[in-house]
């Protein structure tokens, strides 16, 4: 008997399909075509702008539209009722001639200058004290923060003008002590204190970010300073405001505008209405409450919304400023300033 020798196919002879590595029947799986990518994407980027439709809209019906209308009337005089009637430069030559708005700028900055610091101070001392680890620390943050949530409501303006009137609970307190000098709003000279007591008083946002930051400054450091004998100023100096700089500009730049923009308190306790709508003899004037009664009690739209512009012109500078001084005092971890 013969032996049989059978020889492996070549894999030339095998049949489509059988080899190693080859294509199955149905063909290589292809990248999805460029036209079926490019409707996707539309597909896609119509859902998103649907979503974002009521936003856009608010935008351009609420903010961008009627910027750009004020931008209109400040050239012009307008009086809501009348039609606007250009007038170029007039409002803003008139703005600086006009001594009542002088004394606006003038009440301002001092409330810029002092309200502002003393807040942030205020939020410091109490976020340090808070920093610390004590029985009832939760309840303390929430009694601190709450004046934040209530302070700018009409209500707050109308009890914190009641306390500072005549023979009300302040005036009572600095007789004890043997000071008579009258309620704090019916004065001109002492109604610009008690709108700077009401923004400290309003410390709890600050406080809660500074209690943020100084929860991130790493304990090592401050074990080091002890064993090379700092003592807590030093410590405080040299590590704890380097470490929350940061947080601090944020702050310093977030309650610097917002004090430039001040108006329903001053507007409630300085009277609300009439001759006094900011104070007794414009003690409380600050710039949004002339903005205001020029606006609204004077009918003067046109001169209102110049000024608007020039405040905003006024408050992006003093952001500028900030931008450009913290490259000085600011530091990151990255160690850029």
């Amino acid at each position: 008997m013969g032996t049989t020798v059978t020889h492996a196919p070549a894999m030339e002879d095998l049949p489509k399909g059988k080899g190693k590595g080859s294509e199955p029947r149905h063909g290589p799986v292809g990248s999805p075509r460029p036209a079926a990518l490019k409707r996707r994407r539309r597909r896609e980027n119509l859902a998103g702008y649907l979503f974002m439709s009521p936003w856009i809209a608010g935008f351009l019906l609420l903010t961008a539209g009627p910027m750009i209308a004020s931008l209109y009337f400040a050239f012009t005089d307008y009086n809501l009722f009348d039609a606007p009637q250009w007038i170029g430069l007039d409002n803003f030559s008139e703005m600086f001639g006009d001594p009542r708005w002088r004394h606006s700028v003038q009440v301002t900055l001092w409330y810029v200058a002092v309200g502002t610091p003393l807040k942030l101070l205020a939020a410091l001392g109490v976020a340090l004290l808070l920093a610390q680890s004590r029985r009832g620390q939760a309840f303390y943050r929430a009694a601190f923060y709450a004046p934040s949530l209530i302070g700018a409501s009409v209500s707050v303006a109308i009890v914190w003008k009641a306390i500072f009137s005549d023979d009300a609970v302040v005036d009572r307190t600095q007789k004890i002590f043997g000071i008579d000098v009258g309620g704090w709003t019916g004065d001109p000279d002492m109604i610009i204190y008690s709108l700077v007591a009401l923004t400290v008083w309003q410390f709890g946002a600050p406080m809660v970010i500074f209690l943020a930051g100084l929860k991130q400054v790493p304990r090592e450091l401050y074990e080091a300073a002890e064993v090379d004998g700092a003592g807590k100023m030093r410590r405080f100096w040299n590590i704890t405001l380097p470490m929350i700089s940061p947080v601090l500009f944020f702050n310093v730049l977030l309650e610097t505008i917002h004090s430039f923009q001040i108006f329903s308190s001053a507007y409630i306790v300085g009277g609300g209405a009439g001759s006094n709508a900011c104070g007794p003899a414009d003690g409380s004037m600050v710039y949004t409450c002339y903005l205001y009664v020029q606006g609204f009690e004077n009918s003067r739209m046109g001169l209102a919304s110049a000024m608007a512009w020039l405040l905003l012109i006024a408050v992006a500078l003093v952001t500028a400023v900030l931008f450009w001084s913290q490259k000085r005092w600011v530091h990151y971890e990255e160690g850029a300033r």
